[in-house]
């Protein structure tokens, strides 16, 4: 195998020279570490989510800076943000739009809804009912939305961060299984830490930091790094190693249902995603491992004896990834 470190198949777009893909997830990553402290592991999370094609959803506790992540990220791309707030009485079309009759034509024309951008956020997702989250899947899966027949693509990038409250659950409804397929990771923000937080207190004393963030990219420069991804060799060592992990939480004795063919695959373009964003086109064990967490624990279903005995899907899924051997 030869692998190329720098990446040479360079993407040009509107914010400027042609850049190598690492240089454009770099930037896409030094931005947000400007806006979210103290936090430049997860932040590359959300970043291997865009670069390889996923969706993210955020559990965590209210006012870490879910939205603002968002925001700056869609900022930072040069694209399109619109954030929905789910709520019981939210509707489909109120995500995806609607056809709205002009009385003096005697015609209908589409509105589109707020899915129709490049990052969008749905906050609190599990807020609305089922028939509204249900609304996403499509969009989710395939990056299209049909409406009266008609089927209409979404923008290109496109990326969905979806949040949930973990603390209050009063007036919810628990994401189902096929609906947290569809994400490729989970994972939370939490608290900055302490010495971050000054930075925090400091940085805001003249303002949102987000007024000051310019685009670092555009739209067909992010596309074409993205599709850089396709370029990435995941060796055959690494991806028995991807496997092993995948089919140890089908065959767990506290697992009902384990890890999905659709989360296999979305598992190995994350961690080529991964390779990218730090700058190398092969697949490391390592990336496989850092990402098991994050990946894999939000589509396992305990058992009923394992959830009496206290225990928690990542709890689990840590019992389950010590006994896979790492490859040399």
């Amino acid at each position: 195998m030869v692998a190329n470190p720098n990446l040479e198949v360079r993407a040009a777009g509107p914010a400027g020279p042609a850049r190598d893909a690492r240089a454009v997830f770099a930037a896409l990553l030094d931005g947000l570490d400007s806006v979210i402290r103290g936090k430049r592991e997860t932040l590359e999370l959300v970043v291997c989510c865009l670069a390889g094609g996923g969706h993210a959803l955020l559990e965590d506790i209210p006012g870490t800076g879910k939205t603002t992540l968002a925001r700056a990220l869609a900022t930072l791309m040069g694209c399109t943000f619109k954030r929905v707030q789910f709520t019981p009485d939210l509707l489909p079309t109120d995500i995806l739009g609607a056809s709205i009759y002009n009385p003096q034509t005697g015609t209908f024309s589409f509105k589109p809804g707020p899915i129709f951008a490049h990052v969008v956020i749905a906050d609190e997702i599990n807020r609305a009912s089922p028939r509204t989250q249900s609304a996403l899947l499509e969009a989710l899966s395939e990056g299209q939305v049909t409406l009266d027949g008609e089927t209409r693509s979404l923008p290109t990038p496109f990326l969905c961060v979806a949040t949930q409250n973990p603390v209050e659950f009063h007036g919810t409804y628990p994401l189902p299984e096929a609906q947290l397929d569809r994400f490729s990771a989970l994972f939370t923000l939490g608290y900055a830490p302490a010495e971050e937080e000054k930075r925090i207190l400091l940085d805001h004393q003249a303002g949102s930091p987000l007024t000051a963030l310019k685009p670092v990219t555009g739209e067909a420069e992010l596309a074409v790094a993205i599709r850089m991804v396709d370029t990435v060799i995941m060796e055959e060592a690494v991806g028995d190693y991807l496997l092993r992990m995948v089919h140890a939480t089908r065959n767990h004795p506290g697992i009902k249902l384990g890890v999905s063919m659709r989360g296999a695959l979305q598992f190995q373009r994350l961690c080529r995603a991964r390779a990218l964003v730090k700058g190398r086109a092969f697949v490391l064990p390592e990336d496989v491992k850092m990402l098991a967490p994050h990946v894999l624990a939000h589509r396992l279903v305990l058992d009923a004896r394992a959830r009496y005995a206290g225990q928690d899907k990542r709890g689990v899924l840590a019992d389950v990834l010590t006994a896979v051997a790492v490859p040399r």
